[in-house]
């Protein structure tokens, strides 16, 4: 009985496995290519607040998909629907396919580790000059600069720039008296995105009390995103570095070197003094 079980079951795997294609070597490059494709779309939008609009938008596609297939005037509302539904996802998506766009436009996505790590350099170069020439001078500053996550609703909220980082475009954006210095500005890459940003202000109550407006704000906009934030006091010219929600004060240009070159390496975050 036993011996016959088995026999059986050989045969219907057998006929199993006979009825299975066997993949060619097209069809293994057409399934690549598809994963590619989604894989960048998820890259595109990971760390965006885009990522949860996204599910929705696939769980409503989802539930459409299978009411459809019973319900035969719900069937023809999402067919003549579609058009508009496609015309409408890159409105809503704007922002991070602008943001994509921008990443395959510039020229460190497309050169060699070595030109990128001198647009690294050249970017920490400036940063740690303008902050130290702020400090000097006492004059108040904040500056983000952008992680992962997508800071673009923030950027919205000042005025556009799209300008290479440089410290005298830096130091002249907060200069007292201009339109723009009371507000964040923030970078992306090499780019100095928006200046005269309004920021969220942290709701914890902070170790020093005297910290003002702009140590809160930076601890606020760190809070919700791996962002990095300078900030130089107005009162007394201390460089203050947030990340996380946390601040670390009193750094002279060396230490704030050495931060920005952890921060620009991913795997080595804040593995230095000051932070754990």
């Amino acid at each position: 009985m036993i011996d016959w079980l088995v026999e059986l079951w050989q045969a219907n795997i057998g006929a199993l496995v006979g009825t299975i294609p066997t993949p060619s070597l097209l069809s293994l490059l057409d399934i690549l290519l598809v994963a590619l494709i989604f894989y960048g779309i998820l890259r595109m939008f990971q760390g965006t607040q885009a990522v949860s609009l996204l599910r929705g938008i696939l769980f409503v596609v989802l539930i459409a998909t299978l009411a459809a297939s019973r319900l035969t005037a719900f069937n023809w509302l999402v067919r003549n629907s579609l058009p508009m539904i496609l015309v409408a996802i890159p409105v809503i998506f704007q922002p991070e396919l602008r943001r994509a766009l921008e990443r395959l436009g510039r020229t460190g996505t497309l050169i060699g580790r070595a030109s990128r790590e001198n647009i690294v350099q050249r970017v920490i170069f400036e940063l740690v000059a303008a902050v130290e020439m702020l400090a000097r001078e006492r004059t108040g500053a904040l500056i983000v600069i952008e992680g992962t996550t997508g800071l673009e609703e923030y950027m919205e909220s000042g005025e556009r720039l799209d300008a290479k980082v440089s410290a005298r475009l830096l130091t002249t954006l907060f200069f007292p008296g201009t339109s723009l210095h009371d507000g964040a500005v923030i970078l992306r890459g090499d780019q100095i995105v928006a200046a005269g940003c309004v920021l969220p202000l942290t709701a914890r109550v902070l170790a020093d009390n005297s910290l003002g407006t702009r140590h809160r704000a930076a601890a606020g906009i760190t809070e919700q995103n791996d962002a990095l934030a300078i900030v130089v006091s107005e009162e007394t010219g201390i460089i203050s570095v947030a990340r996380n929600g946390r601040l670390v004060r009193r750094l002279d240009g060396q230490r704030l070197r050495r931060v920005l070159e952890n921060f620009y390496r991913p795997r080595r975050l804040f593995e230095g003094e000051g932070w754990s």
